[in-house]
């Protein structure tokens, strides 16, 4: 079909369903809101609400793609219009837009190309036909501004076409994160849609679009299980606060609200009833991404890895294990002489009876079993006198006899394993801890503080302490930048999901904190039974350039030669620019390429540095030079767009138009597999534009990439 006609064809239909909405709209909105106690009335009232909003959603972009489909058996294809909500004709029973996560809206995702049949799993079975027609449109505020034909059988190139997506993928970013709703590929879709009661482990390259395929996941699950599970009791567990703020448009763009967003540190303080706080992690942290002779040696001794091992929780299990069957004290309990309730039958409430209660709710049975002994022995004391008398010399034997029963927060029992010396060294459960690591906790825990690593091990202790209320449960938990939680932190929120439900997503490759997290997939997926669980990869590289990605990739491959690369799409721009400046003229360098970016379309800059130190003070620096850049570190909540200047590790997660990657000299950025890891991570956050400084020697881990790049800054 001609451009021309099919815009026109596009710009009638356009107007005809915005007419549609906009009078059902009206008509809704003209019937008052229920508020009465007839339940017929109240459940038609919600039908009416949701419609609005649906409608409401819909109004400025109704769909965004088209898909012609002939289902076999019928005579002709239809139109199919998918947009992210869906709108039903209730005058002709027909979807006027189906609902991107309708089982039929898949084949816009799955469909390929070829002339074979197509098909989509829907409730009765595989229904196939023939796809005739695929469609792209961009819709802005009911107004058509693009119509891209990706494949189409009676055109003279019936293939499937890259050219809408790479037209969405040239735009630039602003501060927020957006859904990918008319650009999801096929083998995204396919992970977005797989079943509910599974544990997806996903290894996506930089780029890939793992959280956003994780978000549009959330939605889809709410869509195809609206009966089983519920927006309340889904929770996304993200890398830092800045990181919540930055993906918090995704969800409410596709019509999802009340899913709960956090950190696994606030969620642990949250729930912990222990008045405790994190320690100040800056220093320690700090010495993980120090350089040169600065830089620790890193094993599995490591305070991170070692708390967040299995065989931590394993010897904190077996620590629980030995404090309940010790915890009902030996002794009779006699409140007055001549009554007497017996050591064996408190043990047999306690040990067999209150059995699968947690030890402190068995602990609250057995006191309110004893005084309902009390109330009976009482009972039977006739004498008034004697009866006062005794009630009040067995109210304090109560309460002598209750002191000799352990009362132990999730804090104090943490506190007593690391207090016995066992040598050099502390010992619980069987396992020896090492020597640095309990002088580091016993320290801290002496100032009510912790570390990150102890958080799972106490929020396990509370569980085994109190149980795990409803509230603490979970239909389906997110972990996004997965490589940097622990096997310990997944195990523990096992037990708070229902059926296993996770997507835990990241990339091994940008494992930028070598002192926790995981090195092998394996570690996660060896908690889920085989059957209950899935493994993805996403080679796709959707964000950057080709040359941004071929020179990263060879970043990657000079550290770490098996490290899954990046496949880029077609979409070619500016060479990377690596520039060698005199140490004298670093900040007049960056000055230089700041403002020669920010010239241009970029709107979104970033300055990455190796540490937050060195950031901090080139900030200072820019701010002298008359250059208005906000500082991104550690304490930062929000993500401002703009130009920024931010340490490497807290770039992850985030991607700009144009990155400045400062000081990639031989010094800050050996040829180890760390070093490989930050520069990779720090180059892969441009879509658009990417330029490389240094002084003195380059990096080693450029070495290859010379057809990559331009060396020279045309200032």
């Amino acid at each position: 079909m001609e451009i021309q006609s099919a815009y026109q064809e596009e710009l009638e239909k356009l107007e005809s369903t915005s007419r549609w909405i906009d009078a059902k709209l009206e008509s809704l909105r003209a019937i008052p809101r229920y508020f009465g106690e007839d339940l017929t009335e109240q459940v038609l009232d919600s039908i009416r609400e949701n419609a609005r909003r649906s409608l409401t959603a819909a109004t400025d972009e109704p769909y965004f793609g088209r898909l012609d489909f002939r289902e076999e058996g019928e005579a002709e294809a239809r139109p199919l219009y998918i947009g992210k909500f869906g709108v039903d004709n209730d005058q002709s029973g027909e979807p006027l837009v189906i609902d991107w996560r309708a089982p039929i809206a898949s084949l816009f995702y799955s469909f390929t190309g070829g002339e074979g049949p197509a098909g989509y799993e829907s409730p009765d079975g595989l229904i196939e036909g023939l796809v005739y027609l695929k469609r792209n449109l961009v819709i802005r505020k009911q107004i058509l501004q693009r119509v891209v034909d990706t494949y189409d059988r009676n055109g003279d190139n019936p293939a499937v076409t890259d050219e809408f997506l790479l037209y969405r993928l040239g735009e630039n970013k602003d501060n927020k994160l957006r859904d990918i709703v008319s650009t999801i590929q096929a083998e995204q879709d396919q992970i977005i849609r797989s079943a509910k009661n599974t544990a997806l482990v996903i290894q996506g390259v930089a780029g890939s679009g793992k959280t956003t395929v994780a978000l549009h996941r959330l939605a889809y699950l709410l869509y195809q299980y609206r009966e089983q599970i519920r927006a309340e009791k889904m929770i996304i567990f993200a890398p830092n606060r800045m990181f919540l703020d930055y993906i918090s448009s995704v969800l409410p763009e596709l019509g999802v609200g009340h899913i709960q967003q956090t950190t696994f540190e606030d969620w642990a303080l949250e729930t912990l009833p222990d008045r405790v706080e994190l320690a100040d992690d800056a220093e320690r942290t700090s010495r993980w991404f120090a350089y040169g002779a600065d830089k620790p040696v890193i094993d599995d001794d490591a305070p991170g890895r070692f708390k967040g091992s299995i065989r931590f929780m394993e010897a904190l299990e077996a620590a629980m294990d030995a404090y309940e069957r010790g915890f009902a004290p030996e002794g009779d309990f006699e409140p007055w002489p001549g009554a007497k309730l017996a050591s064996a039958q408190i043990g047999e409430w306690f040990g067999r009876e209150y059995r699968h209660y947690p030890v402190m709710k068995r602990k609250e049975r057995v006191e309110a079993r004893i005084k309902r002994w009390l109330e009976m022995q009482l009972n039977e004391t006739r004498d008034p006198n004697v009866r006062k008398d005794r009630k009040k010399k067995a109210s304090q034997k109560l309460k002598a006899y209750w002191k000799t029963w352990p009362d132990d927060t999730p804090l104090s029992f943490y506190r007593s394993l690391f207090a016995g010396p066992n040598d050099a060294a502390g010992s619980f459960g069987g396992l020896t801890v090492p020597a640095a690591i309990v002088e580091q906790t016993v320290r801290a825990l002496k100032k009510n503080k912790l570390y990150p690593e102890d958080l799972a091990p106490l929020l396990f202790i509370y569980d085994r302490m109190y149980g795990i209320e409803n509230e603490r449960t979970f239909d389906h938990v997110v972990i996004d930048e997965a490589q940097d939680f622990s096997p310990f932190q997944v195990a523990l929120l096992n037990r708070h999901v229902r059926n296993g439900s996770f997507t835990i997503l990241g990339d091994l490759s940008q494992g930028i904190h070598p002192y926790k997290g995981i090195r092998r997939w394996d570690e996660f997926l060896g908690l889920f039974p085989d059957d209950a669980r899935g493994y993805f990869t996403m080679e796709r590289s959707y964000r950057s350039t080709m040359e941004i990605i071929r020179f990263a990739n060879v970043v990657l491959r000079r550290g770490i030669p098996g490290a899954m690369q990046a496949v880029p799409v077609f979409r070619s721009g500016e060479k990377v620019k690596v520039v060698r400046h005199e140490p004298a003229d670093r900040i007049g360098t960056i000055v230089r390429a700041v403002r020669k970016l920010s010239a241009g379309p970029a709107s979104t800059i970033a300055v990455i540095g190796r540490t937050e130190k060195e950031c901090k003070e080139l900030h200072a620096l820019l701010l002298h030079e008359d250059v208005s850049a906000t500082l991104i570190d550690a304490g930062r909540n929000k993500y401002e767009g703009g130009l920024s200047v931010v340490p490497v590790y807290l770039a992850k997660g985030l991607e700009f138009d144009a990155v400045v990657l400062i000081d990639a000299d031989a010094e800050r950025y050996g040829a180890d597999e760390h070093d490989a890891k930050l520069m990779y991570v720090g180059c892969t956050r441009a879509l658009h534009d990417l330029w490389v400084l240094y002084a003195g020697e380059p990096t080693p881990l450029m070495e290859g990439a010379d057809d990559d790049f331009a060396k020279r800054l045309d200032a």
